[in-house]
């Protein structure tokens, strides 16, 4: 089995990958690994990745799937700085019932922001 260098990876990425608003490449002290998982029978390789661009502060993930040669990347543009995701990583997933909720609350809003902020 092949295990991934993700320093590599890392390297890669800043290497191959520019900022999608002004084109200016990666640097690996921008780069964070978020979350990432080895097949220990395949050689595949899946990381969710965080950065920031040093000149324009744009922030971005990219999620990127190793495939044996094979490297499919998606990149999102994204409001989350690396401390948001640092702090949102780490927390569970939404249930069914907290979308519900939501759902809820939103029918029953009436615009008011102020008010719904004091509650």
């Amino acid at each position: 089995m092949r295990k991934y260098d993700i320093k590599k990876v890392l390297n890669w990425l800043g290497f191959m990958l520019q900022c999608p608003v002004c084109s200016t490449k990666y640097q690996i002290a921008n780069i964070k690994v978020l979350d990432s998982h080895q097949e220990e029978d395949f050689p595949e390789a899946h990381l969710l990745i965080h950065s920031d661009c040093h000149k324009c502060k744009s922030s971005v993930m990219f999620n990127i799937d190793i495939s044996g040669p094979d490297i499919f990347t998606v990149i999102a543009k994204t409001d989350l700085t690396k401390r948001d995701s640092t702090r949102f990583s780490g927390m569970s997933a939404l249930a069914l019932d907290d979308c519900i909720k939501i759902h809820e609350s939103i029918q029953g809003f009436d615009g008011d922001f102020k008010k719904a902020f004091k509650k």
